[in-house]
């Protein structure tokens, strides 16, 4: 029987991004026109088109303004779990802004899906050494798992050394949480970023495959991430640097072909219920 993947959208609007903080003002987001709605409901219908089902972190700004977009998700049969409210850096912000913060937005899509939401994912996975404190404010939030550390160097995030695969950790206060990574993959002498997004366009769809199966033959789940945006090669582009711009416009007519790809290949469940198959968790 095949191993059950997450399959994993972070359900934020093109001018959210963390690569454009620095060019659109957050007192300026509701001056742009809103896309993911419209493209987020292109990706309900493809995964009802090849059965699967997905957790949605959703942005609680989003879920304020767009509560039946939410409530369609859940509806639909997917897990709807919590990205922060205002996608701001987590090692950012002070504990109290992030637990405000974080509060906020649990309760906001709690009150639209009248479902608890077990699940949290930091913006741009900024859960880090400076940041770890941020695993406390969730387990006493009431979240049974994250899904906010990444196992590799960036300049933006990541742990190194953390663990590699879905586990159950204990906080620095003794708080139990469950930590659901995101993927990576060896390649030579090198372990490579394999969990979605801009290193899904990036990389050629080989590589990706590879990876994935890689991870997998370990008996394995991995988890995957895309955003609304990516499978939308027609949205605004934004004035800012070149890095930034690469960064979030790299292949976007790609991504789309290359999901379709990825859906036929793998099998794939709810991040929920991908812990639940671990015995990490119980419903």
């Amino acid at each position: 029987m095949a191993i059950s993947n997450a399959l994993t959208v972070d359900v934020e609007d093109y001018f959210h991004v963390s690569a454009f903080s620095e060019n659109i003002d957050r007192q300026a987001w509701g001056s742009h026109p809103l896309r993911v709605d419209n493209n987020t409901r292109r990706m309900l219908d493809m995964f009802d088109e090849f059965d699967v089902r997905a957790t949605f972190f959703v942005l609680g700004w989003v879920a304020e303004r767009q509560a039946q977009l939410i409530r369609e998700i859940s509806e639909r049969g997917h897990e709807v779990a919590c990205h922060g409210y205002s996608h701001q850096l987590v090692y950012n912000q002070t504990p109290d802004v992030f637990r405000e913060e974080t509060l906020l937005s649990k309760k906001i899509l709690e009150d639209i899906v009248q479902t608890s939401v077990r699940g949290y994912r930091a913006a741009s996975y900024s859960i880090t050494s400076r940041s770890i404190w941020a695993l406390d404010i969730l387990a006493e939030a009431g979240f049974q798992y994250d899904s906010s550390i990444f196992p590799i160097r960036h300049d933006r995030y990541g742990i190194p050394h953390a663990p590699l695969y879905p586990h159950r950790m204990t906080t620095r206060n003794g708080h139990s949480l469950v930590e659901f990574p995101l993927s990576t993959a060896r390649f030579l002498h090198f372990r490579l970023p394999m969990a979605g997004g801009g290193y899904f366009r990036l990389y050629p769809y080989w590589l990706s495959r590879a990876g994935l199966k890689q991870i997998n033959k370990q008996n394995k789940p991995f988890i995957f991430y895309l955003h609304p945006w990516e499978i939308d090669p027609g949205q605004p582009r934004v004035s800012a640097s070149w890095l930034s711009r690469f960064r979030h416009y790299n292949n976007l007519e790609k991504c789309e072909p290359r999901l379709r790809n990825l859906l036929s290949e793998f099998t794939f469940d709810t991040a929920a219920s991908v812990l639940e198959q671990q015995g990490l968790i119980s419903d």
